[in-house]
């Protein structure tokens, strides 16, 4: 869902996240996401290793925007468009 119509007192399900549509519901699904209270505490880089694993390949590493996103929104933060984590995660990755 675009985060501008996300809601957090109607986010029920995975689809009612921020940056959200089916096929990424269908992606935290596979990896034992099936409900949106389930991100509280979770580790977006850790979540797409799994991804990755579980695939058998290397996921865009856009994906790994959209879940810090949505573990930020579902830890308290804002609802915020995917690239706006796109500059925290290269930092990130420059450190590794």
């Amino acid at each position: 869902m675009h985060p501008d119509k996300v809601k957090r007192e109607t986010t029920r399900t995975l689809t009612d996240l921020p940056n959200i549509g089916p096929s990424l519901a269908g992606d935290l699904r596979r990896i034992g996401i099936n409900r949106p209270e389930q991100l509280v505490g979770q580790d977006p880089v850790e979540l797409y290793g799994i991804l990755c694993e579980l695939t058998g390949s290397e996921q865009d590493p856009c994906v790994l925007d959209v879940f810090m996103s949505i573990t930020d929104f579902m830890n308290g933060g804002e609802a915020k468009v995917w690239w706006a984590y796109t500059p925290q995660r290269k930092a990130m990755q420059q450190r590794d």
